[in-house]
């Protein structure tokens, strides 16, 4: 499930897997069912 947080004056969603955080809502869904949970490989 993704998570919504409010940063910066923005709302940001995040992957509950891995934390990755996106700007676009379906973004992180689409992210989200192909995450395998582990660690990004890349900064956020």
């Amino acid at each position: 499930m993704v998570k919504a947080e409010e940063r910066d004056d923005m709302t940001w969603y995040s992957c509950e897997g891995c934390g990755l955080m996106f700007d676009v809502e379906d973004d992180a869904k689409r992210h989200e069912e192909r995450c395998d949970a582990k660690e990004p490989t890349y900064l956020q």
